[in-house]
């Protein structure tokens, strides 16, 4: 995984356009039914632990299931279906599969 400073991870999220090349969107952008592969977390060493942990690893495989486009959304992931908060889902940046 990327590591990168607690002081340097809001400037850098708040700086991503929605599509940034490649693809790579933040998870918080996917539509319900869209699958994509999780490339990197920006976020700092706490987030980080807890995303990894729930299964948001660098290369693992989400689909998902419900985003009204505010508010929580919820992505299976790993064979889980876990709901993050906006803001969590914003930070972890996926590569969309067609």
């Amino acid at each position: 995984m990327k590591w990168i400073r607690r002081s340097d991870c809001r400037e850098q999220c708040s700086a991503l356009p929605a599509d940034h090349g490649n693809g790579v969107v933040p998870l918080s952008a996917l539509k319900p039914g869209e699958r994509g592969v999780v490339s990197q977390v920006l976020c700092g060493r706490n987030l980080l632990c807890r995303m990894a942990t729930l299964g948001f690893t660098p290369g693992a495989e989400v689909m998902m299931v419900q985003n009204y486009g505010r508010g929580p959304l919820i992505a299976q992931v790993r064979g889980a279906r876990i709901a993050l908060g906006r803001g969590e889902a914003g930070k972890v940046q996926v590569r969309r599969e067609t």
